[in-house]
């Protein structure tokens, strides 16, 4: 029996980044891109080789696009880190696994380097592909923390639970990070939000994904550990943006939500720094008349659209800036 399991890629809509520093976040799971696994017993254990994980190239700039576009590894450490970590939580909860090997297949439809969340997908297809084969549950809570130990503690990658809350939940998750609840029993609150309550949304992505300057440097981290009031209080602000954001879908009030989109990306520029490219994305598609926000860290914009009309003229304007306007499914 072969067992096939999926992630899909996760549009932040409002408190970004706030998620990082204890605030509150709304986040959609998006159907129109997604991580897949298969997996089935084999004699050995066996990770299978993907095209990101070849060492063959038809030239030095072949290369170069390669590590460009999927960085230096590929998918291969991302599952072995979400086996291990799969491991040692069935021992450290005295669960015992079956005898049986397997072989596992990894391969991912969403864009890299756009702020889409392509490599905590793999993680957490590979996670329920291995509940799956060996007969194992894990609460639905605790599993975006095991995804996100896979990346911070094995693969040294600076990440959050909001990507992996997501695309555990999926559909539309209002979270909250409160630093008492994730100190107490290490997960946040997590509500589901009807998503046939949510307006016309857009997303866009820049499909030069190994040209989009997402490796700016923010210094936020270090500030907001130093205790720098701007960061502190304009992060609480953006955390809000959720909580009142949530009260807006609730009651359909599109308008209000309208705004608030675009006053999360407004109060980020406070505090961050924005490259040219991302920064054109975000005003094109506002001299359309839609909002426009990061869905994660750069390199895609999420927003609302009041018709089709509106649609197309985003469709036109931001293919000028090598960006793919697409309608999100919401899963």
């Amino acid at each position: 029996m072969i067992i096939e399991s999926r992630a899909y890629a996760r549009a932040g809509l409002l408190g970004n980044p706030s998620d990082g520093y204890f605030g509150k976040v709304i986040s959609l799971a998006v159907k129109n891109f997604g991580a897949h696994i298969s997996l089935y017993q084999s004699p050995e254990l066996n990770i299978e080789l993907q095209e990101p994980d070849r060492s063959v190239y038809r030239n030095i700039y072949h290369l170069r696009e390669s590590v460009s576009l999927t960085g230096y590894n590929g998918g291969i450490p991302l599952v072995k880190a979400a086996i291990k970590k799969f491991c040692e939580y069935c021992e450290d909860h005295h669960i015992r696994l079956s005898n049986k090997n397997f072989t596992i297949r990894y391969s991912s439809s969403i864009p890299r380097q756009v702020g889409l969340s392509g490599s905590s997908a793999i993680v957490i297809a590979t996670l329920r592909a291995l509940k799956q084969f060996y007969g194992v549950k894990i609460p639905l809570e605790i599993l975006p923390n095991l995804a996100l130990a896979a990346e911070t503690e094995e693969l040294g990658i600076t990440a959050g639970l909001q990507d992996r809350v997501i695309q555990t939940y999926e559909g539309c998750v209002f979270m909250d990070f409160d630093r008492s609840l994730l100190e107490s029993r290490k997960y946040g609150r997590y509500e589901r939000l009807d998503p046939d309550l949510l307006p016309n949304l857009y997303i866009a992505y820049n499909t030069e994904l190994g040209k989009v300057s997402g490796n700016v440097h923010n210094t936020v981290r270090a500030r907001y550990d130093k205790g720098e009031t701007l960061v502190i209080d304009t992060l609480r602000e953006i955390a809000e943006l959720a909580e009142t954001g949530k009260a807006a879908i609730l009651s359909r009030d599109h308008s209000r939500l309208n705004e608030l989109i675009n006053e999360n990306f407004d109060l980020r520029r406070r505090i961050m720094t924005i490259s040219e490219s991302n920064l054109a994305l975000i005003q094109a598609a506002r001299q359309c008349g839609a909002s426009a926000s990061f869905t994660g860290s750069g390199g895609s914009i999420i927003g609302m659209y009041r018709d089709d009309e509106m649609l197309n003229r985003l469709f036109v304007e931001l293919k000028k800036r090598n960006a793919r306007v697409l309608k999100p499914y919401v899963v």
